[in-house]
This record gives structure tokens, C-alpha cells and sequence, in this order.
């Protein structure tokens, strides 16, 4: 049952009589769980509405309407259910490396296949039984994203110490059956899932396409807070090679076979073996950006195409950057093109001394470690920071400092950059001189 939180002027729900604090049961007989259920039952022509009033009283609303046009309502959570926790213990899980303190948000670890469908978050379909995976099936959800991280039944339970994660494989196919189209996400630990095991994850998934659209492998990332947890290392420099060179190996067959690379390295895995990343078009759309897959690369041809359209500055502009130490040297790069318009880029890569020297991308940089690295140092009036440092819609950082608390200890203004290449150029190029 849902509580209707609201009712939109002029919808349809609005001219049938629908009022907030009625309660939805049901749409044409069907129970409505979640907003998975009210979206798929809503999307018809012809709508019987099953319905409470406030006092408890039922009764049913039909209501005729153009396929897909919304109803009107709104209810009390976007999901119209609470969010799904997690029921794994992985060897790898990053929640589980979190110092004390910072946001407690950060702390919940949600495995929700209906955030996945509707943000785009992996879940590992680990906590759902077979009456729920139906339901997957039953209304057509599609893509799904799912952390698969090895297709051997054995490794994958022992990765993630679920017995159920063993079951993948069954379901993976059956959402093929069902043409239901699904991405896939790989976490490569040394020793644990790379090499053969890796080998036979790729092809197994591969042979799920088309269906199994993409497959993006991401080296493991660990902080320093490990007392009591699994054994486990990074890559070191050779090894990511090597990983690197079989995932480009399978990734040629598959463009052979299908068109298509269908398996894409994360950047990180580029940067930790020294090599450069693969051209603009390698990325096939870049249906992986989320995990890091093609996304300097990507951030590099907007910035590039929207510099073209600028004209240099009449004064020359100087400012700050922070970011995290393993993408500096690409940036430091990229930015010797804003030279010629007058402007002038001081790269500051953090050293992540709150997780520990072996996180090093820039969206988990601290507040306190850009004050403990930069208080003193800073000589321009702005500090360009990425969106991806702040929680989202908030001004704060991973371990709780406020953007405002950062500012006034640095002393400098801290302009948040909230979007991509492109942005970034339309920022500096509005920004003024600063008192320079």
C-alpha cells in the first residue's frame, strides 16, 4: 500500500478525484510494491485504480489516458519502499576500509536492483529471491548493472562471502533469455581474479552479448584501515600491465567478432601501468564513464572542442588546482592549451594521508588534507575543485569538513567546478582577475 503524498494540478490523477492521503493498493488488480511496479502497471491506456481514503474507506478510479503520460501522484520516497541493504561481506568493500567519523551516509551499503535501473548503480543480485528476480523479469527492467567481479561459482562467493553469489551465472543467463540488456563491472584483485580466472569471467560474459552490453574491469582500491580484514594488495606497476595487455587482447577479439570492445580497462588501470589511454573512439559510447572507464579521455574532447570556441582574455587569469595525485599528470598536460588564452594553471595533486598514499583519485580527497597540503602554499585567489570532492547537493567533504571551513583555513575563494570539460572551460573563462 502507498500513502499519496501529492496529487499534480491538471493530471489525470487530479480530474479522477485522487486526493493526498488517499492510499494506493493496486493498479488493475496488481499490487503496487515500489515505483517499479507503479511505473510499469501506470504505463497503460486503461487504469483501474484500486484505492483507500484516509478513514480506510475503498474504493476504484478509472481513468483513460495516452500510453506512458504520467498519472499525477506523488509519494512519500522516490523508490516508494526503503532502500535495499547489502547482504555481502566482499573482501574488497571500500565501506568496510572507512576511518571513524565522516558522513555516516557513507556507511550504508545498499545493493538495490531498482537503484540500479533507475540511477544506474551496481548490485550484485545476491539479496533477492526467485519470486523477486521474476518480478525483474516480469517488467522488463532493462539495463541493469551488476558487479560481477568473477563468473566462477566458487571465487565469486569467496569474494564477496555470500553463498548465494554463487547462483550469478543461472540468472545472468536468464536475463539474456528474457532479452533484458545488462552491463557488468569487474573489481580485479591480484591473485584473486585476475589472470585465468579473469580470462573465463570475460569470455562467459561475453558470451551473454548483445544482451551483456559492456564489461568494465577496475583494479581493486584499498585504504589503510585494513586491521581485521582479508588479505589483499594492489597491482603493482607490472601487474597492471599484464592485466592490462589481456583485457586489450580480448577486448580486439571481441571488436573482430562483434564490432564492438565490449571489455574496457578503468583509467586507473592505464595510469597504473604507465601507458597511455586508448583514442576517443575506442570507448564506444562510453557506457562505463561511471566506472572510471574513458573518463579523462572523455573530459579531455570536451574541453578541447569547447576551447576552439573561445577567444584568449584580455588579462591573463591565474588559479589553482586540486585533485588527486594519479590523474595530475594528465591535467598538468591538458592545461598547457589554456596558455595561449592567457590563462595559467597551477596543478596541486593531494596526497590522501586520510585513506591512506594507495587512494589516489581525486574525488575521494579530503578536506582536511587540502588544508594540511596547501594552508600557506596558495598565492592566486581561486582554488578550482571537481563536484565529485563534495557529497552530492552539499558542500561537504568525504571526512565532514564544510567547502566553508576549507576556504577560510586556505584563505582563498574555492570555486566548485559541478560538470565536465566543458564546464570547466566556460569557468575559467568567467572568472575574474582576482586582484591580480
Amino acid at each position: 500500500m502507498q500513502r499519496i503524498a501529492g496529487v499534480k494540478d491538471g493530471s489525470r490523477a487530479s480530474a479522477a478525484g485522487i486526493r493526498v492521503g488517499d492510499v494506493l493498493i493496486g493498479i488493475n488488480g496488481a499490487p503496487v510494491l515500489d515505483i517499479i511496479d507503479y511505473e510499469y502497471l501506470s504505463a497503460n491506456r486503461s487504469l483501474v485504480l484500486q484505492l483507500k481514503n484516509a478513514n480506510g474507506e475503498p474504493r476504484e478510479v478509472a481513468i483513460k489516458k495516452p500510453v506512458h503520460e504520467p498519472l499525477g501522484l506523488l509519494f512519500d520516497s522516490g523508490l516508494m519502499s526503503e532502500v535495499r541493504a547489502c547482504k555481502n561481506h566482499c573482501i574488497f568493500c571500500f565501506i568496510d576500509q572507512m576511518p571513524k567519523g565522516g558522513r555516516d551516509t557513507l556507511r550504508f551499503k545498499d545493493d538495490d536492483w531498482r537503484m540500479s535501473f533507475i540511477m544506474g548503480n551496481y548490485v550484485s543480485l545476491t539479496n533477492i529471491d526467485e519470486v523477486e528476480f521474476q518480478r525483474i523479469i516480469d517488467r522488463r527492467v532493462s539495463p541493469l548493472y551488476i558487479s560481477v567481479h568473477a563468473t566462477d561459482p566458487a571465487v565469486r562467493s569467496q569474494m564477496m562471502r555470500n553463498p548465494a553469489a554463487s547462483t550469478l551465472m543461472g540468472r545472468l543467463r536468464a536475463l539474456k533469455d528474457a532479452k533484458l540488456a545488462f552491463h557488468c563491472q569487474i573489481v580485479c584483485c591480484p591473485g584473486i581474479n585476475d589472470g585465468s580466472v579473469l580470462e573465463k569471467t570475460l569470455n562467459d560474459l561475453f558470451g551473454l552479448y548483445p544482451y551483456a552490453q559492456s564489461v568494465a574491469i577496475v583494479p581493486v582500491g584499498l585504504t589503510k584501515y585494513r586491521q581485521g580484514l582479508s588479505l589483499l594488495r594492489v597491482f603493482t606497476p607490472a601487474e597492471a600491465k599484464a592485466a592490462l595487455r589481456q583485457i586489450q587482447v580480448f577486448a580486439k577479439m571481441c571488436k573482430h567478432r562483434e564490432g564492438v570492445n565490449f571489455a574496457y580497462a578503468s583509467d586507473e588501470f592505464y595510469i597504473l601501468a604507465g601507458d597511455p589511454l586508448p583514442g576517443y573512439d575506442e570507448y564506444d559510447g562510453f557506457s562505463q564513464i561511471e566506472n572510471g572507464v574513458g573518463l579523462l579521455r572523455l573530459f579531455e574532447y570536451d574541453f578541447l572542442e569547447r576551447l576552439r570556441d573561445m577567444q584568449p582574455r584580455k588579462a591573463p587569469l591565474y588559479v589553482h588546482i586540486a585533485g588527486g595525485v594519479s590523474a595530475s599528470p594528465f591535467f598538468q598536460e591538458l592545461y598547457k592549451a589554456l596558455v595561449p588564452y592567457h590563462i595559467f594553471c597551477d596543478i596541486r595533486p593531494i596526497r590522501n594521508d586520510y585513506f591512506g598514499e594507495t587512494v589516489t583519485v581525486g574525488g575521494l580527497v579530503t578536506g582536511q588534507d587540502l588544508i594540511a597540503q596547501l594552508r600557506g602554499k596558495l598565492t592566486h585567489a581561486y582554488l578550482l575543485l571537481p563536484h565529485n570532492m563534495l557529497r552530492e547537493g552539499e558542500d561537504v567533504f568525504l571526512d565532514g569538513y564544510t567547502l566553508r571551513r576549507v576556504a577560510e583555513a586556505l584563505r582563498v575563494e574555492i570555486v566548485v567546478v559541478r560538470g565536465e570539460g566543458e564546464d570547466w572551460v566556460n569557468t575559467l573563462f568567467s572568472l575574474n582577475n582576482g586582484g591580480e
